[in-house]
């Protein structure tokens, strides 16, 4: 059984990390394009990228000021057992978001959407925001997995679209919007690209979003949708994007994109709901493992 206080601990050191450390798909990512990059100015927003995160990594601060919104993405097994029960897991989240925000890991960029007051620790009725999922495995393993995914204000502001379309519109109107959407986002660098671009098609609108927003944070770079009409539909965005003429920070260039990750559900026969979520260049998530013999183990690695 997993105490709460080590929950408390691990969702602490994985937000942490994921404050001063960049996920080696990102860094791969960017040290390419650096490579491949021309344009002087995106060639700079690249490197002082790259630099930012070489100086974090060291202590020397965080990859970005903007830490954004706290999120944890958590995958449990059927022999998963908490203490108190998972409803625990958001009492650690609490904890662990609390101290992470006293410690300047996090900034307290939380506040009232009305009053604009600001409790000064990141706390909400649902943030820091928890998506719990579970797996079925023949393995008793009895493990949980945490992603820490601080994701910046910048990014989701800038980067979130939606639209219910008519199933009309079919596939080139998907394109279409997906296309002009992150156009917009990227334009004069206000999602901070090159950007990972989740796009989620199908469900309710909710859903949609929902699937959006996981297929930006979590999916590795350049990772393709099993289906291959949609994997089609990903590498022919990503084409499109390398041809825009965006680069980093909107500056002239060519990579205003790290990638395009699409998921999709089924839908209700009269819908076609459609949303658009940005991660910004820096990509922040850091995954820890909590196995059932206790021992915990941190990765920034998110190759498929």
């Amino acid at each position: 059984m997993i105490p709460v206080s080590l929950l408390e601990e691990v969702m602490y050191e994985s937000m942490r990390r994921a404050a001063v450390y960049m996920p080696s798909d990102v860094t791969l990512f960017l040290q390419k394009a650096l490579e491949k990059e021309h344009e002087p100015l995106a060639h700079e927003h690249l490197a002082a990228t790259l630099r930012n995160a070489d100086m974090a990594g060291k202590g020397k601060g965080l990859i970005c000021a903007d830490t954004g919104f706290p999120l944890y993405f958590i995958t449990a097994d059927q022999h998963t057992e908490i203490e108190g029960g998972f409803s625990s897991l958001w009492k650690a989240a609490r904890s662990a978001v609390i101290r992470a925000t006293e410690e300047n890991f996090l900034r307290p960029t939380m506040v009232d959407p009305i009053s604009r007051k600001n409790p000064g620790n990141n706390l909400g009725k649902a943030i820091p925001a928890i998506d719990l999922s579970f797996i079925d495995t023949d393995m008793h393993t009895g493990s949980l997995e945490i992603i820490a995914a601080p994701k910046g204000g910048g990014s989701e502001i800038f980067g979130t679209f939606y639209r219910m379309m008519y199933p009309a519109d079919g596939r080139e109107g998907i394109l279409k919007f997906i296309y002009d959407s992150v156009i917009e986002s990227c334009y004069a660098g206000k999602v901070c690209p090159p950007a990972i671009v989740g796009v989620g098609i199908g469900g309710t609108a909710d859903i949609c979003m929902h699937m959006a927003k996981k297929a930006a944070v979590l999916r590795p770079i350049g990772s393709r949708n099993t289906d291959k009409d949609t994997a089609d539909m990903e590498m022919l965005l990503e084409k499109a994007f390398l041809d825009a003429d965006i680069g980093p920070m909107g500056a002239k260039g060519t990579y205003a994109v790290m990638g395009v990750h699409i998921e999709k559900e089924v839908t209700h026969t009269a819908a076609l709901p459609v949303a658009v979520n940005a991660q910004c260049c820096i990509g922040r998530r850091w995954k820890a493992t909590v196995r059932d013999d206790l021992k915990v183990t941190y990765s920034g690695d998110f190759y498929e």
